[in-house]
């Protein structure tokens, strides 16, 4: 990822640097559990331990000619080590060690972006409650449809976002697995428990099976989930880019003193960020395909994954970091006009009450093709002449005859389609936290009493108390 794009703590996670060390955190561990095993001499373990070293600028150098960076590497650290550098990379195929080091690389990247899921998450939140009296018109087809609360906007993009939470949580586990298996993983060199202790050195899962390389589904599992956190950041985006669209001005991005919305017109307030949140989740969809093609490898392995995985993977996570912060920033700061909504609310002279006006009647035994023939012709009236819904209704014989001012009154309540927001808040935030302190507790169950399936599921199937 270029560097306007890139954060400090993902670029350098993902920089040549780290990527050499976490290679030789790899070449370490499988030394030690040699030198354990008595393959290696100690001392040797402690001569390549005092002395392994490398500088990117060697690693390229050499490449050159060995075109081979793996080979490169280790041509590196044998220059520094000495005699005992022969004992380095026993046993192992390149991809030992690439694909081990990954594991570490994505885990890592897991981390760092799991800490941005949270600190937007606290946004959603807290955004959600500030807001979730303030009534706005709801859209449908783009179209206004019924009132709602601003509030339960914020509440589905948390709750979107702890799904999105979880699974890359899930992505975590699916690509912290490391392989030691040899060449076309059938362990001709090393025995399986040298695998596992070294991938337990590294605080990773050893493969259950490999061949030459850990399968790509894994890391196509990553790249998805980052895919799938980037889109639900577009639809947040792009529904900020609406709000702010002049005719609409219901929200908009904060404008800093100094910033400048065009060069040409200097009036503008330009949602930069919202579309560059658009335009980056583009590229990390894009990048989410490139992992599902690298599943398919020749026989126990090819390279055609290596070139692109370069790419993608760095630039994936590093995107995916920079967005979550930029969204994070942009609806934490985000500048909202409630009067705005209440004015756009009303925009239609209350043709939004049809729907409860249909069911008002409905109530007092109106056929339903009859009670939306009368609302509709009324409504289609306020469109093409203007006026108000409610003139128009308190005018209409047929519906007067059937409801009382009264009830008439009652139907163009705002407050009647909020009522309700209270227990989807409920839903959404007891809910969500009780089930995730449950499933925490279901895993404990579950190793206790592995065959406790109904108790497992009942810990899901916990109502909320009425409020």
């Amino acid at each position: 990822m270029i560097e306007r794009y890139t954060l400090p703590e993902m670029g350098g996670l993902w920089s040549l640097e780290n990527k050499f060390r976490k290679w030789l955190d790899v070449e370490i561990a499988v030394c030690e559990v040699h030198a354990e095993d008595g393959t290696i001499p100690q001392d040797a373990l402690a001569e390549i331990k005092a002395k392994a070293a490398f500088t990117v600028e060697r690693v390229n150098e050499i490449e050159k000619t060995t075109d081979h960076d793996v080979i490169a590497f280790t041509t590196n650290l044998a220059e520094n080590i000495g005699p005992a550098s022969r004992f380095v990379h026993y046993g192992l195929t390149s991809s030992d060690v690439v694909d081990t080091a990954n594991a570490l690389l994505l885990r890592d990247a897991c981390d760092i972006l799991l800490a941005k899921v949270d600190a937007l998450l606290a946004v959603l939140k807290r955004r959600a409650f500030e807001f979730k009296e303030t009534p706005q018109i709801g859209r449908t087809h783009g179209i206004h449809a019924e009132p709602t609360s601003f509030g339960l906007t914020w509440a589905l993009w948390y709750s979107e976002m702890i799904r999105n939470r979880e699974r890359l949580e899930r992505a975590r586990e699916a690509v912290a697995v490391g392989k030691i298996s040899g060449a076309v993983g059938a362990f001709a060199h090393l025995a399986p428990d040298v695998e596992e202790r070294v991938c337990e050195r590294l605080g990773i899962k050893a493969a259950d099976v490999s061949t030459q390389v850990i399968q790509r589904d894994r890391y196509a599992e990553y790249l998805s989930t980052l895919a799938i956190i980037a889109s639900t950041l577009e639809k947040i985006a792009l529904q900020v880019r609406h709000w702010q669209r002049t005719e609409v001005r219901e929200a908009q991005e904060a404008f800093k003193t100094g910033q400048k919305g065009s060069s040409a017109m200097p009036h503008k307030r330009n949602p930069i960020l919202s579309e560059r949140i658009c335009g980056m989740a583009r590229t990390v969809r894009a990048n989410a395909v490139v992992g599902l093609e690298n599943i398919a490898l020749w026989h126990e392995r090819d390279i055609s994954h290596s070139s692109a995985e370069r790419i993608v993977l760095p630039d994936s996570s590093a995107a995916a970091d920079y967005i979550l912060a930029k969204a994070a920033s942009l609806l934490d700061t985000l500048v909202v006009y409630p009067e705005n909504m209440l004015r756009n609310l009303e925009l239609t002279g209350g043709l939004v009450f049809s729907g409860q006006l249909l069911l008002a009647l409905t109530q007092k035994g109106v056929t339903r093709e009859d009670a939306y023939l009368w609302a509709q012709r009324n409504a289609m009236k306020v469109w093409d002449e203007g006026g108000t819904f409610r003139q128009r209704v308190e005018n209409d014989a047929d519906i007067t005859a059937q409801l009382s001012p009264e009830e008439i009154a009652r139907v163009f309540d705002l407050k009647y389609y909020l009522r309700n927001v209270d227990k989807v808040f409920t839903r959404v935030f007891w809910l969500i936290s009780r089930m995730s302190a449950a499933s925490r507790l279901q895993v404990v169950l579950w190793i206790v009493t592995p065959r406790s399936a109904a108790l497992h599921v009942g810990l899901h199937a916990v109502a909320p108390p009425e409020r």
